[in-house]
């Protein structure tokens, strides 16, 4: 049974910090895409950033710049560091994950995603 569980979501201040984490299991971590997918209120899903099982990174142009995504495969765990947070990155943040042959980022911002985590809210305020 595929389980990705997302932690690390909080209210935090405008210019501030937060680092969200995805405990991966009953897959092959290290031959799964990861990426992070947030959705605000009233808006469309959007994809946040990926990195490939090679470690290829891609972001939104939202988010260049401000935000890191990284995995450990000792931990199967992948991460989403976000600094310089907004208002506007207030949403609930989801953490994805499909088994791809690595490739560019730009590909893996493509990709469908197979499996998904419950979510965890991010809140900035102003």
């Amino acid at each position: 049974q595929v389980q990705l569980v997302e932690s690390g979501g909080g209210l935090v201040q405008a210019g501030g910090s937060l680092r969200l984490s995805c405990a991966a299991s009953g897959i092959i971590f290290s031959m799964n895409a990861m990426g992070w997918y947030r959705q605000a209120p009233g808006k469309q899903r959007e994809l946040v950033a990926v990195i490939t099982s090679g470690r290829n990174t891609n972001y939104a142009d939202s988010v260049k710049g401000r935000f890191i995504i990284s995995r450990d495969s000792a931990k199967n765990t992948a991460y989403l560091q976000m600094n310089s947070l907004k208002p506007e990155d207030t949403a609930v943040y989801y953490c994805a994950a499909t088994t791809y042959n690595d490739c560019s980022g730009r590909l893996a911002f493509n990709l469908k995603y197979d499996y998904w985590g419950q979510g965890t809210r991010v809140t900035v305020s102003s």
